[in-house]
């Protein structure tokens, strides 16, 4: 058993809303295939299958599929959710497969090149990932696993940038600092 599985075990995540991104966005989309990410107990797969949305959802933690299931079994949702390293590239990502990408607090940087060419032209990739942060408030992370300012970005460079944020919301400077995007492909 993994320390995700334990952690999903325990509780965490099971009951997350959606990140206040991906539902402002993603809402004004037209259904169509979407991939999600890292996608833990499948807060985001859920809420977009919810909408219309044909869901890939793919996570390493086997307690977090088995939650994801459970719960889209309980609303009638069909989800493709498939347990599966992404580290390890145990999941292929086809390439131009998907109309919408979610990739919320999860820093793989060699999946990026998949994930761009995974989206159809207009189609949209939604990121939120972690940001190096030297507030002493915040709590230490391996830098392996957070961005370095304007990395997201520059990912994307060439897309249509409906969202490009690096910081902290108003009010929450104890929080870490995140990188937000939401880029369109265009070609």
């Amino acid at each position: 058993m993994t320390d995700w599985d334990e952690r999903y075990r325990s509780g965490a995540g099971a009951d997350d809303e959606p990140h206040p991104l991906v539902m402002e966005f993603a809402s004004n989309l037209v259904p169509g295939r979407a991939f999600d990410v890292a996608c833990g107990a499948g807060r985001h797969a859920i809420w977009l299958a919810e909408r219309g949305w044909r869901v890939t959802a793919v996570d390493s933690s086997r307690v977090a599929i088995e939650i994801l299931r459970r719960r889209a079994n309980e609303k009638g949702l069909a989800i493709d959710s498939r347990i599966a390293d992404l580290e390890r590239h145990e999941f292929i990502i086809e390439p131009e497969a998907y109309d919408l990408i979610v990739n919320c607090r999860y820093l793989q940087r060699d999946l990026f090149p998949a994930i761009r060419a995974s989206v159809r032209v207009g189609g949209v990739v939604i990121a939120v990932i972690a940001m190096m942060d030297d507030n002493p408030e915040v709590k230490p992370m391996n830098p392996a696993f957070l961005l370095n300012p304007g990395e997201l970005r520059a990912e994307f460079e060439g897309w249509e940038l409906l969202r490009d944020f690096e910081g902290k919301p108003a009010g929450e400077e104890s929080r870490r600092a995140t990188a937000e995007l939401v880029a369109r492909r265009l070609s």
